[in-house]
């Protein structure tokens, strides 16, 4: 899942300082299973807008609204009428969810509310730790299910380097060292004469091939 943290509040109330009414979205997918634009956040976040209006004794109007999908345009279509009545739109989002709000809506700003920060899967409890950097050319089939890419600090595709030591990488010994987990993995599944297998080098041209990249299903039309 998309995983991402609140703003500091003190950048967002700075945006909203001329401002008296403010349309607050939240999302009900990835943003609030990570605990940051949710129901309980977008609450959260109205009540201290609410308090920091009238410290400045400019009380601030602020309507709550939960969406399914912000990067849906499905479900934006039912916002859009509520976000023109308002100064400004700020979204409980990830970066994807934010800039379609922002092109359906046209005149009226849309802020984000959110820094996202990356593809991810639960850890622990309140812990969630980066897995993928949806580089378009997979290869966990090769790995044992670990990806080189997201895991090794180098992204090596052929690894592990000099540098690591004892199972942890150079760049900080509270980093495990991808390759190695790869390895290990690999051995567990009895599988390690894939690690003998020379990977070829990632072709970029799917993440970045110039602009942003699309996928296109006729059968889904």
């Amino acid at each position: 899942m998309i995983v991402a943290e609140q703003k500091p509040l003190d950048e967002i109330l700075e945006w909203l300082k001329n401002d008296s009414k403010i349309l607050l979205v939240g999302c009900r997918t990835c943003v609030t299973v990570c605990a940051a634009g949710g129901e309980k956040e977008v609450d959260s976040l109205a009540s201290l807008l609410k308090l920091a209006g009238q410290k400045r004794g400019k009380p601030i109007e602020v309507t709550r609204l939960m969406i399914e999908r912000q990067c849906d345009p499905e479900f934006v279509g039912d916002m859009l009428e509520a976000a023109r009545e308002h100064d400004k739109v700020l979204s409980l989002a990830c970066g994807a969810g934010v800039q379609l709000v922002a092109e359906m809506v046209g005149n009226v700003q849309v802020l984000p509310a959110l820094n996202t920060l990356f593809i991810g899967a639960a850890e622990s409890k309140g812990i969630w730790v980066e897995r993928c950097q949806a580089c378009g050319e997979c290869k966990l089939h090769l790995t044992g299910g670990i990806c080189p890419v997201a895991r090794c600090s180098k992204s090596l595709m052929n690894g592990p380097c000099g540098g690591s030591m004892d199972g942890h990488c150079e760049i900080d010994p509270n980093v495990p060292c991808g390759w190695q987990r790869i390895v290990e993995r690999l051995e567990e599944l009895g599988c390690l004469e894939q690690y003998e297998e020379i990977l070829p080098m990632a072709d970029w041209s799917h993440a970045r091939s110039g602009g942003p990249r699309k996928v296109d299903r006729d059968d889904l039309k």
